[in-house]
C-alpha cells in the first residue's frame, strides 16, 4: 500500500514537474513573441516624421517668392535713376555755323564805300544751357570803293576789305519746334586794309576826307606824307557788334539762318562801319 502510494506521489510529482516545464517554455516563447509582434508596429513609427518635412519646407518657396519683387525692383530703380541722371537735355553744347551775304554801309564808310560787297563768315557757339551761351565769329567783307572815291584819290582801281573776329554772349529765343530766334553783341577787333592802283597823287598834298579815312594823315593831318606807301591803307581797329538771326530746323537737324548785324571799329578817330546780312546753315 505504501509503496504504491509512493509511485503514485511520484509520478505526480514528475507530472508537477513536466506541467511547471510546460508553462516555464509556453511563457518565454510568449515573451519572445511579444516583442516580435511589436517591432514592426513601433519600426514604421520613426519614418512617419519624414514625410511632413518637406511640408514643412513648402513656405520657404512662398518666402522667396515674396522676396523676388524687391530683388526684380532694385535693378528697375537702378535703371531708373541711371535714365534720369543720363537724360538728354533738349539743346547742342556746341554749335557751328557757316554763311555769306552781302554787307550795307554806314557811317562814315558809307561815304567812301559801295554797298553789296559780299561777305563770308564762320563760326561757333558753346550753350551753356536752352537759352544763353558764348559765340565767336570769323566775319569778311569786301568793301568797293565807290567811283567817286577812285577819282577823288586819283587811282584807276582800287580794292579795300575788312575782317573782323568777334567774341558774343548769345541769348537764344526758341519760339517753337522748328523756328527759332536770337540776339547777340558783344566786342569785335577789326582790320581794314586796301590799296589803290594807278594814284597819281603827288605825296605832300593836302589831306581830304578820304585820305583821312584811307588813313595816310595819321602822322600829318593836314597833308599827305612825303614818305611811305600811302597809297596802300592798313588799320586796327577795336569795337563792337550786335545783332540777331531767325532759324528754321529742317527734317535732318540742320538749321538754316538768316541774320543781320551792325559792325563798329575804331582806332585814332578813324570808323569803320558796315552791316552784314548774311543766310547760312548751323549743326
Amino acid at each position: 500500500m505504501m509503496a504504491m502510494f509512493a509511485r503514485v506521489t511520484a509520478t505526480a510529482s514528475v507530472l508537477t514537474l513536466l506541467v511547471l516545464m510546460f508553462l516555464l517554455g509556453a511563457g518565454q516563447g510568449f515573451a519572445q513573441t511579444a516583442p516580435a509582434e511589436q517591432t514592426p508596429a513601433t519600426a514604421p513609427a520613426a519614418p512617419a516624421p519624414v514625410p511632413p518635412a518637406p511640408a514643412a519646407q513648402q513656405p520657404a518657396t512662398p518666402t522667396s517668392a515674396a522676396q523676388q519683387p524687391d530683388t526684380g525692383q532694385e535693378p528697375s530703380d537702378e535703371v531708373s535713376s541711371s535714365s534720369r541722371r543720363k537724360k538728354p537735355h533738349d539743346y547742342k553744347n556746341w554749335v557751328f555755323d557757316v554763311g555769306g551775304g552781302a554787307n550795307l554801309d554806314s557811317g562814315t564808310t558809307l561815304t567812301w564805300v559801295r554797298g553789296g560787297g559780299l561777305v563770308g563768315t564762320a563760326g561757333v557757339a558753346r550753350n551753356a544751357n536752352k537759352y544763353l551761351g558764348l559765340r565767336a565769329d570769323f566775319i569778311f567783307a569786301d568793301l568797293p570803293l565807290r567811283d567817286s572815291t577812285e577819282n577823288l584819290a586819283q587811282a584807276t582801281g582800287a580794292r579795300n576789305y575788312a575782317y573782323a573776329i568777334t567774341l558774343d554772349p548769345i541769348i537764344n529765343l526758341p519760339v517753337t519746334s522748328v523756328y527759332s530766334g536770337y540776339v547777340l553783341f558783344g566786342a569785335s577787333f577789326d582790320h581794314r586794309a586796301g590799296s589803290l592802283s594807278g594814284s597819281t597823287t603827288v605825296p605832300g598834298s593836302g589831306c581830304n576826307g578820304f585820305w583821312v579815312w584811307w588813313g595816310a594823315c595819321q602822322n600829318s593831318p593836314t597833308s599827305i606824307p612825303l614818305s611811305g606807301s600811302f597809297v596802300n591803307s592798313s588799320l586796327n581797329q577795336f569795337g563792337y557788334n550786335f545783332g540777331g538771326g531767325v532759324t528754321r530746323k529742317m527734317p535732318s537737324g540742320v538749321e538754316i539762318y538768316i541774320e543781320y548785324r551792325l559792325m563798329h571799329g575804331t582806332s585814332n578817330g578813324i570808323t569803320t562801319d558796315f552791316r552784314p546780312i548774311t543766310i547760312g546753315f548751323r549743326w
